[in-house]
């Protein structure tokens, strides 16, 4: 049996166990790592959570052994740890955990939730999406560079259509790029069909780098621009999440002066960021991504798209 402990957390106590085992050998970073990464970068993680059903990753033997993903929450959590009922299409709900504090984070953490992934609404208002979504997820040869190339597209079309949007790096191979919302008017079924107009127009624009379709077979060396995220039954990995690479890698907010760097310097090491950097990058720059939470803007009417 691994050693237990309990840790007081906000006023609650949290069991963790098996601080010592390594969970990501190549860097030799252990489960205990792992929570303390969570707990110190929580203040700019747990907003970003608030009320988002969320799908646990879990990976208890590590990186390197087999993983499963747990949409029900444990029947096992502690009271304290909320849920949020979301229906199935097939009838039925599915009750998802919800991390909405410290403890409840800890526990999930020392469950071996390496990742987090969240959809893009809050309960209960699950049928409202809080923001546009890409995931630019580049095919070999193409890595995060042309992603670069892609996402700036894509911010130009919004600036041309008077919205910010935000990039963070997916903590993977690619490049996401979110534009808040935040407002009453916001469906799934706008979201999604001026997403997947967005991403034919580009393609159209760029045909030797911009990929709309998911075929592997069609993204050699492009980039596809995944709008089909904007979905009320898809997750995507939340900001600041870790991910389960060789390396503790993380989802991590960058600005779009980086972005241009990146590109100009066809460098993909400068938008790599392990534990460790993001957490110095959250101690200079604040939550890079707060605005997603708070800015609200209005989808423009399709037609707008006509003249990309």
């Amino acid at each position: 049996m691994g050693t237990k402990t309990t840790l007081e957390i906000e006023g609650r106590q949290v069991a963790v166990s098996n601080l010592d085992k390594v969970f990501y050998p190549k860097a030799g970073f252990t489960k205990g790592q792992v929570i303390d990464y969570y707990i110190r970068v929580s203040k700019a993680l747990l907003p970003h959570l608030k009320d988002r059903p969320i799908s646990l990753k879990r990976y208890p033997d590590g990186v390197e052994g087999f993983f499963f993903y747990e949409k029900q929450c444990p029947s096992h959590r502690p009271k304290w740890v909320k849920t949020a009922k979301v229906g199935k299409t097939e009838g039925g709900a599915i009750d998802y955990c919800v991390m909405n504090d410290l403890p409840a984070l800890v526990w999930a953490a020392n469950l071996a939730d390496l990742e987090l992934h969240t959809f893009l609404h809050k309960a209960p208002a699950i049928h409202r999406p809080s923001a546009l979504a890409f995931d630019l997820d580049p095919g070999p040869p193409a890595d995060i560079v042309q992603c670069c190339q892609v996402g700036l597209w894509l911010k130009g079309i919004f600036d041309g259509l008077g919205m910010e949007s935000f990039p963070k790096t997916s903590g993977s191979k690619g490049l996401q790029v979110y534009v808040p919302l935040n407002n009453t008017a916001a469906t799934y079924e706008k979201t999604k069909a001026f997403s997947h107009a967005l991403a034919l127009a580009l393609e159209k624009q760029f045909p030797e780098m911009v990929v709309s379709r998911m075929q592997k077979a069609l993204r050699k060396g492009k980039v596809l621009v995944d709008w089909s995220q904007n979905d009320d039954k898809k997750t995507t990995v939340n900001v600041y999440s870790l991910r389960a690479r060789e390396r503790p890698t993380v989802s991590t907010p960058v600005t779009w002066k980086e972005v241009e760097t990146a590109l100009t310097k066809k460098d993909a090491a400068r938008l790599t960021f392990e534990a460790e950097d993001v957490l110095k990058r959250v101690e200079k720059h604040g939550d890079l991504f707060a605005p997603v939470l708070s800015l609200k803007q209005k989808l423009p009417p399709l037609r707008d798209l006509e003249n990309v």
